[in-house]
């Protein structure tokens, strides 16, 4: 079969061209300019999401479009064949799949990466003609209980607010965000807000002090899993002390009274709550009394609500209190989900979760199932929910699903118990995999290997956290062979006999669709409408300014916030209190497994860093997996800061680094979930965690899983320096990190070579160059280094403890010029001979400032504040992420 070109959508004319980050839901606009050197990246000063503010990820997405580690060719079982034979024999397999075992023999797992043209068509094959609604998404795992919330609430997954009402509120409340790292621009702009408005007020709620907590007037460090109790008990407050709204109550919603005797048994005093929470009933009274005392607030969350097997609950625990004050849809109120993808909004419009149509349809609604079969005249519609994501991959394991389509994400690094995962795919008939990189822990698996378009190459729209539409435009050409995800789908349909319904050229049609479909007999019922933007031509639609939703005739430029007779009474229906109860998460400690891990975001890291991992700077700051340990917790397992510990839970074990810091609260632990076998051997977080999910929102629980955490003692361990990638097989622990013209590697081993010495000329070559070494057998400490016309080409350093050199320094060596005499001389030493030639670990990425620059200048300069460090270091002056870590130096410095 011929497939049908797409048109060309790439850009080349001269200036900048307007797109959209590719990471977090923050949505930032970006304009990006391609030279003779090479493409110029900077903030957009016109978006409305971000006014032209970018955080250390944004700033160095230049420095990740490089194709040497592309998928670019269509492959089957490794080998490149052409897109007609790779089609064809993906249209080939899913109809035999179908036509042996029904249409939920099949399923897609897609992503909040793709955008929201390739979400409508994935949804539409897959539910409209497939007749299966077996397609579900990565962005199940981080804000699936934000959806249930508020179709609970609302009747529909609709979210009020906006970026705006953060910099408006005299309050703001974040509960489970670590906004300074994980949503920066959003936190800066929240920052500069309460630089214009002292009395604004700061309240963080998480069991960790985060760089975020940093800055807060008040941290509450609840235990884990308590935040229904802590916002339960808020509401009975409310009600006790006359802060109840009965006039909106009465005209805007229904089952207050339900909500309010809940709230009462679950949290029925201030003591009470502060016992269950774990917190000083001082700091609860006073949230409480801020929170009734001030009618500007907004309460926003992130995965530390969501990624919970209560998570739907304390989703509407926080909307409930809202409810009850009236403070929502209006400026500087209101609940506000703070999403993780750059476009898992756009997925839930297009019905990319199970559990969902397109256009905010039901799928549980037989006159919404008639309505999308109508508009998409396809032959049949799935009927059902289909399969969340847990229960997908279970059901591969089972032997239930024939054939899987894995679009833009990573499930054997990103799913719960991935190793139950992984055991799964190994056993799946036929497994597709779409991806943009190639070597990742998931090419092992796929039958079929598809090459996507990166960001830079695609095209097409997003949607924000704030509802906001906005377009990613091409403005690179597209390499190899690859192609858009809407093209792949689209030809796939195609050839399974779906001919005129997927016969797209280009994505302005799908969007053009996918707006119609959300007027197509809407008349007010549905608050998600976008039908004032499908009859954009494809200049318009090139030319497509940011955007929020709904667009309609009577508001063709979109809506900041949707006040509440927009979002409830205008469709015949009220919001909704839902009554909570506390209920403990499913996983519970033992004497085994005593600790609770917590997972999460770095600053400087996004997902499995296959985007983020080529930029140099941006592993600078975090480069090796850790887990936060509480001193007390340290000290009693005999645990060193810095020191490598292993953690075991019921599911798996994992490798990390210790960092041992009060900001941690006691009996718990933290990790990061960016590291995966493509660079982090032993060191998958995701291995440890479990399979309970949120019952509603099959969201599973990466915030509350029992560990046991215990000292790694291996026979050996060091690091490696190299100007070339290395391979080193006897390492059970190997980190591999890229630098500034050089790979390091983080090493451990149960068992040493007999010849270190061997050992590093097998691994580092050139016995021809120069070689320097030092070894003591008796100590068990090995040093050597390779110079190559006098420039250092790899250095190992090997011992049996930890008191290994810093890399810092080392690192700086590895730039085009030859070693010079005096760091010839210490090279072996791994410290340099002038201390202030070491300027230590990044604190800056932006800047590539460094934290023993950082502290010299704080002692001989005497500086007070952040803007002293900016003006003498330009540190923190970029995307602002790194100033939460500047204050706590300036502290640190009045302290000593």
């Amino acid at each position: 079969m011929t497939h049908v070109a797409p048109e060309t959508t790439g850009h080349s004319e001269p200036g900048p061209i307007k797109t959209t980050c590719p990471y977090c839901g923050v949505g930032c606009g970006v304009l990006a300019t391609r030279g003779p050197t090479g493409v110029r990246i900077k903030g957009d000063p016109e978006h409305p999401a971000n006014q032209g503010r970018l955080c250390s990820k944004g700033s160095a997405l230049a420095e990740t479009l490089s194709l040497e580690t592309r998928l670019l060719y269509p492959e089957i079982a490794g080998r490149r064949v052409s897109w007609d034979t790779a089609l064809d024999k993906v249209a080939r397999r899913f109809s035999e799949a179908i036509a042996e075992h029904g249409p939920d023999a099949v399923a897609f797992y897609v992503s909040g990466q793709l955008l929201t043209e390739d979400y409508y068509v994935a949804n539409k094959l897959m539910k409209g003609f497939i007749g299966s609604a077996n397609i579900d998404t990565n962005s199940r795992l981080c804000m699936a209980s934000s959806v249930a919330g508020h179709r609970r609430a609302f009747g529909e997954d609709l979210v009020p607010g906006c970026y705006e009402d953060l910099e408006l509120a005299d309050l703001v409340v974040l509960v489970g965000s670590n906004a300074a790292w994980c949503h920066p621009v959003i936190h800066q702009r929240l920052m500069k807000a309460r630089e214009r408005n002292p009395a604004a007020r700061l309240v963080t709620i998480d069991p960790r002090r985060t760089a975020t907590a940093e800055s807060a007037d008040l941290h509450l460090a609840v235990a884990p899993g308590t935040d229904v109790i802590l916002f339960a008990g808020l509401l009975d407050y409310l009600r006790r002390n006359d802060g109840l709204d009965y006039d909106f109550i009465e005209r805007h919603t229904e089952g207050l009274a339900a909500a309010l005797n809940a709230a009462r048994q679950t949290a029925p005093s201030i003591p009470a709550v502060a016992a269950a929470c774990g917190l000083a009933e001082g700091d609860v009274s006073c949230f409480y009394h801020w929170f009734a005392r001030t009618p500007k607030a907004v309460t926003a969350w992130s995965q530390g609500v969501n990624q919970s097997s209560a998570g739907t609950d304390k989703v509407n625990a926080i909307v409930n209190v809202h409810l009850a004050t009236g403070r929502i849809g209006q400026p500087g109120m209101g609940p506000f989900s703070l999403t993780g993808q750059p476009n898992a909004m756009g997925g839930r419009e297009v019905g990319g979760l199970a559990n969902q149509l397109a256009a905010h349809l039901d799928i549980e609604n037989a006159d919404h199932r008639e309505l999308a079969r109508d508009f998409w005249r396809s032959p049949r519609i799935a009927e059902r929910p289909g399969l969340k994501a847990v229960d997908l991959f279970r059901a591969i394991g089972e032997g239930r699903i024939k054939a899987l389509w894995i679009i833009a994400t990573n499930p054997v690094a990103s799913l719960p118990d991935v190793n139950a995962a992984r055991a799964a795919l190994g056993d799946c008939p036929f497994v597709v995999v779409s991806d943009c990189e190639a070597g990742t822990d998931l090419s092992r698996y796929a039958h079929v290997q598809l090459p996507a378009l990166a960001w830079g190459e695609k095209d097409g729209t997003v949607t924000n956290s704030e509802r906001r539409i906005s377009r990613q435009r091409a403005f690179l050409p597209a390499p190899g062979e690859a192609r858009a995800d809407w093209w792949m789908l689209a030809e796939v349909g195609r050839r399974m006999g779906y001919g005129e319904a997927f016969r797209y050229r280009s994505p302005d049609q799908i969007f053009r669709e996918h707006a119609a479909l959300s007027g197509y007999r809407n008349a007010g019922q549905r608050v998600f409408d976008i039908a004032g933007l499908s009859g954009l031509a494809a200049e318009a639609y090139d030319g497509l300014h940011p955007i929020q939703w709904p667009v309609t005739t009577e508001m063709p430029e979109g809506s900041a916030r949707l006040e509440m007779p927009a979002m409830t009474d205008r469709a015949g229906r009220r919001a909704r209190f839902v009554p909570v109860a506390y209920r403990a998460p499913l996983s519970t400690t033992d004497p085994e497994h005593p600790l609770i891990l917590n997972t999460g975001r770095i600053r400087d890291q996004w997902h499995t860093m296959t985007r983020t991992g080529k930029a140099a700077r941006l592993n600078a700051h975090l480069s090796e997996p850790y887990a936060e340990l509480h001193p007390r917790d340290a000290g009693a397992l005999g645990i060193l800061d810095g020191a490598l510990v292993r953690l075991t839970s019921r599911h798996g074990v994992m490798l990390a680094r210790a960092r041992v810091t009060d900001a941690q609260q006691c009996g718990s632990v933290f990790a990061p979930m960016h590291w995966t076998d493509a660079n982090a051997r032993g060191a998958l977080v995701n291995a440890l965690v479990g399979p309970a999910c949120d019952p509603v929102s099959g969201e599973p629980e990466s915030k509350f899983t029992p560990v046991r955490v215990e000292a790694y003692r291996p026979a050996w361990q060091g690091f490696a320096f190299s100007r070339q990638p290395l391979a080193f097989p006897d390492a059970t622990y190997c980190v591999a990190i890229r630098g500034r013209g050089h790979w390091r590697y983080e090493l451990a081993g149960e068992s040493a070579p007999d010849d270190w010495g061997a050992a590093a000329r097998a691994a580092g070559g050139g016995d021809a160059d120069e070689w320097l070494e030092f070894s003591d057998p008796r100590a068990r400490r090995y040093r050597c280094a390779r110079l190559s016309a006098s420039q250092l080409a790899f250095c190992l350093f090997v011992e049996t403890g930890s008191s290994l050199p810093a890399r810092d320094w080392l690192s700086s060596l590895f730039g085009d010029h030859p070693v010079p005499e005096d760091a010839r001389r210490a090279l072996l030493s791994g410290k340099p001979a002038n201390a202030e030639q070491d300027r230590g670990q990044t604190v800056c990425s932006c800047f590539g400032v460094g934290i023993n620059t950082l502290r010299a200048a704080i002692r001989e300069h005497g500086l007070t504040t952040t803007a002293e460090i900016g003006d003498l270091l330009k540190a923190g002056r970029n995307c602002g992420s790194c100033v939460p870590e500047l204050r706590i130096l300036l502290q640190e410095a009045r302290v000593s």
